[in-house]
């Protein structure tokens, strides 16, 4: 599967059919927009853009702004039934909704305030239960002047440095933190005091002006007012509520249409015009190309033109992956690396295949493998998360593998009777037992997946025409020829002992590779038919020998790369045999250890193999064939989220 293909699209019209083209696109669901002057010599044409302000905006904006709290979320919905109000109906019904919420949301603030202070009050006051104080005629003293508070705790015994200050503090109540009390001074030291005071952290309280009586009698008035305003926010409450719940629905509906109208409305910034002549470009797919075209037969005044994608040198062709079910998930890894140019590879199915291989050998255990696949498909199904729709295929994969290497949950052998039943003396493999066996197959199949992605690279850069790189590039022919072959001659040497390193295939499938590969770019302009100009001899061959220098560090590090394919299998082995040697040493408590141990095993090595399966797709294979600068296909559609410029 590869990309689709898609066909440029040029729509041109009757400046008064613009609103109506635009509709006919969002409804096509297959419509990528472009900018139509990109492709146009604006000076010379004479096309201009279309700069407006957006007539939904602000009523938009201040619907979206209204404070809901969490009783209503924008969500798109059908909005038919309130097409047919006008834009000032609709504008006034916003400006209602507006101002009745707001007022409740006021009135909703303005008692919690109140509230707050009761409280405030009520603390203070309770501290001053039992004293026969006139808080009025306190207040009212012209001479002295007293604050209420509360002191913390390890402040209080600083006072005693403040003995000769023209001050006094009466505390009337303490706990383990603050000391509830007042401090009186004379006018003329007030603000000595205070300053003093606030070193200390003294945290004054306010007490208001109707508080005159004594504290007894000032206790039962302010309840009552804290309980009445108690009452009072309940029913705002429910006011509030209640408007929410009985025009949640409409609000709803009336977000959706101004919303599709704000978005409509922001497209005509995309087309170009000419008196009353309007020009917008896009692309579509090959084979929606005749349906797309069909919806304007009836806007005779609009004319639509399909073109080949490559008409327009400006415009970068969008790319939309050719995708069946099992791979669609592994998109996300593509995504997150970069999508495919229109003209290049696309490797999604490439990612799915390799992916879910190395993950299944790198994390091979039945038991946890399934558990891995059951899990991402319970969580696949709530979030609908790519990332938990990979679970379980991966999961799948682990469990295959683990079959092979005889592991479930950690034991080693509890499938032996499985392996007599179909004819094996044991079961295939042993992992701890056959170490080399396992590195040496994790690196050759790093040298089969090097080799899969220089051929990939050959064909996408030969489609493209950059023969440097098809030809003589390091991921090229001729870095093929020399890594296959220098991987074949070793492998011939050290295994089989047939020494193959002849004076014929040493210069002319190593050395002359390597000399290609340094006159990859002069070579590469000679097949192009270009010419190539070149900085000097000396700066040539200076710059072109470190690279390929480097290209021969990169076949190596890239290989032995591999080799944590098997270090993690070797791994995931070690830790599940920890895991079984502590229940040999507790065994009281085997069931907990093993449920817990397969448990940490899972999230901990199941996710450092998903990150280094994902390195190893990234900067072994990707960095081989695939460059990642293509723009995704995006059908022009609205969007029904609060986010808007």
């Amino acid at each position: 599967m590869g990309i689709e293909k898609m066909m440029l699209v040029n729509i041109a019209g009757q400046l008064k059919n613009l609103d109506r083209t635009l509709l006919k696109c969002i409804d096509s669901n297959c419509f990528h927009i472009e900018q139509a002057s990109d492709t146009l010599d604006m000076d010379k044409t004479g096309f201009t853009q279309l700069h407006e302000h957006n007539p939904y905006h602000d009523v938009l904006s201040k619907l979206v702004s209204i404070d809901f709290g969490n009783a209503l979320e924008f969500k798109e919905t059908d909005f038919r039934d309130v097409e047919a109000l006008t834009d000032e109906e609709v504008s006034s019904y916003v400006d209602s909704i507006s101002s009745s919420m707001r007022k409740l949301n006021d009135d909703i603030v303005n008692v919690k305030n109140s509230i707050a202070q009761y409280e405030q009050i009520l603390t203070q006051l309770r501290h001053l239960h039992g004293m026969e104080i006139d808080m009025e005629s306190l207040f009212k003293c012209k001479h002295i002047h007293v604050r209420f508070g509360k002191l913390p705790a390890d402040s209080y015994p600083k006072l005693s440095y403040y003995g000769s200050q023209q001050f006094v503090f009466v505390h009337y109540d303490c706990d383990k933190n603050y000391y509830w009390g007042l401090y009186c001074a004379p006018t003329e030291h007030l603000a000595r005091a205070d300053k003093i005071m606030n070193d200390l952290y003294f945290e004054r309280i306010w007490v208001p002006d109707y508080v005159t009586g004594k504290p007894d009698e000032e206790i039962s008035d302010v309840q009552n007012k804290f309980d009445q305003a108690e009452i009072e926010q309940r029913k705002l409450l429910r006011d509030r509520e209640s408007l929410i719940e009985k025009e949640k629905q409409n609000i709803n509906k009336i977000f959706c249409r101004l919303k599709f109208s704000y978005d409509c409305f922001e497209l005509r910034s995309k087309a170009s015009v000419l008196k009353d002549k309007f020009y917008l470009v896009g692309f579509v797919t090959e084979k929606d190309a005749k349906s797309f075209t069909k919806l304007f037969s009836d806007i005779p005044e609009v004319s639509v033109v399909l073109k080949p994608p490559d008409s327009e040198q400006n415009i970068q062709i969008p790319v939309k992956m050719k995708m069946n079910r099992f791979t669609k998930p592994f998109s996300l890894f593509v995504e997150m690396y970069g999508l495919p140019s229109y003209d290049g590879f696309n490797p999604v199915n490439l990612v799915a295949i390799t992916y879910t291989i190395l993950f299944g050998i790198m994390f091979g255990d039945l038991g946890q493998g399934l558990v891995i696949s059951l899990l991402g498909a319970i969580l696949y199904k709530k979030t609908r998360n790519k990332l938990c729709a990979i679970m379980t295929r991966i999961g799948i994969s682990s469990a295959v593998f683990g079959a092979v290497f005889g592991s479930v949950f950690g034991f080693e052998h509890v499938l032996d009777p499985v392996y007599h039943a179909i004819g094996f003396k044991e079961k295939p493999i042993e992992v701890i037992d056959n170490v080399n066996f396992v590195l040496g197959a994790a690196i050759a199949i790093g040298v089969l997946l090097i080799v899969i992605s220089m051929i990939i690279n050959i064909v996408t850069t030969m489609r493209k025409k950059e023969f440097d790189q098809a030809v003589f590039g390091n991921n090229g022919i001729t870095g093929l020829v020399f890594f296959s072959s220098l991987i074949y001659a070793l492998v011939s040497s050290f295994l089989f002992g047939n020494n193959v390193f002849s004076a014929a295939y040493v210069i002319f499938l190593l050395v002359v590779p390597l000399i290609l590969m340094l006159l990859r770019e002069p070579l590469g302009y000679m097949l192009s038919g270009k010419q190539y100009k070149s900085d000097g001899a000396v700066d040539f061959i200076a710059s072109n020998f470190f690279e390929v220098f480097e290209f021969l560090l990169g076949y190596v590090t890239n290989t032995l790369s591999f080799v944590r394919i098997g270090g993690f299998v070797l791994s995931h082995a070690a830790m599940m045999s920890v895991v079984m040697m502590f229940t040999q040493m507790y065994p009281n408590a085997s069931p907990v250890i093993i449920v817990l141990g397969n448990i940490f095993v899972m999230g901990m090595e199941g996710m450092l193999v998903g990150i280094q399966v994902l390195r190893l797709e990234f900067y072994e294979i990707f960095s081989r064939c695939y460059d990642g600068d293509g723009k995704a296909y995006e059908p022009v559609s609205v969007k029904y989220t609060t986010d808007f410029e």
